[in-house]
């Protein structure tokens, strides 16, 4: 992650990356796929738009058993270790990389200091975690919803996957950075100081983008007519406005300090 501290070899931090990354990735689906399957329920599930977190879960409980709480979780139990892992081994080695080009270690002024270097580190991540997650949360995505899918089909969404993930991490990365910088005291409190600020990073991350995750659970759940990105964004705060187009924003955050901790 960002700091001021001397960077290793930008092989070493990717690697170093890519063990937290399967880690963090693993702990995830395990702890929080229920919670997610609750969320993509209330997002793209016919007869689920406009229950609440509690009913639905005891909805899906009662009909499927716990059981059902967990439909979907094999592809992200497979896949989410490798685009978590990838995504912090392509930002570590991206930004350690860019040491030698003077350019990018260049403050952007207004920014508190921040470098141009995250920023490119910040979207090569998540361009990389997109391509691998997109299949991933199509398959699970169709599962939860007790559809199914095929193989020619499998990146459908992936713009708005895309769209999603470029502001989910590089808000995450930015803030990451910022706060080991300005903050280097909290940083170097064993456990808590690292737990609270990134937790309070991942979650600011998705308050922000989430009318972005709510559109792809839609697109990949096939919910609601094929349109445009610009005119199904549109017609959600249209019709709902912006509490509703962060709709089922309340299980995710539930569990997100326990989800996105990367010490």
């Amino acid at each position: 992650m960002t700091h001021n501290e001397d960077r290793q070899h930008w092989l070493k931090e990717g690697a170093i990356g890519l063990t937290v990354g399967v880690l963090y990735g693993t702990t995830n689906v395990m702890v929080g796929h229920p919670l997610d399957t609750i969320k993509t329920k209330m997002q793209a599930q016919k007869g689920f738009e406009n229950t609440s977190m509690v009913r639905t879960c005891l909805t899906t409980v009662r009909t499927q058993g716990v059981i059902g709480l967990y439909r979907g979780c094999v592809p992200p139990l497979m896949g989410s270790g490798i685009y978590r892992s990838s995504q912090f081994a392509a930002f570590e080695a991206v930004y350690t990389y860019c040491d030698r080009y003077p350019s990018l270690k260049k403050e952007i002024p207004g920014t508190f200091g921040l470098q141009p270097r995250v920023l490119f580190a910040g979207a090569l991540a998540a361009t990389t975690r997109a391509i691998i997650e997109s299949p991933l949360e199509l398959a699970k995505i169709r599962r939860q919803t007790g559809q199914t899918y095929q193989l020619k089909g499998v990146y459908k969404g992936f713009t708005v996957t895309w769209i999603r993930t470029l502001g989910l991490m590089g808000t995450y990365f930015i803030l990451i950075d910022s706060f080991r910088r300005n903050l280097p005291h909290l940083f170097s409190s064993p456990i808590l100081g690292p737990f609270l600020l990134s937790g309070t990073a991942a979650t600011l991350a998705w308050w922000l983008i989430w009318p972005f995750e709510t559109m792809k659970s839609q697109v990949q759940g096939n919910f609601g007519k094929d349109m445009p990105l610009k005119q199904r964004l549109a017609l959600t705060l249209r019709e709902r406005g912006i509490v509703g187009s962060t709709v089922a924003s309340d299980p995710e955050q539930s569990g997100v300090f326990l989800l996105m901790v990367r010490a």
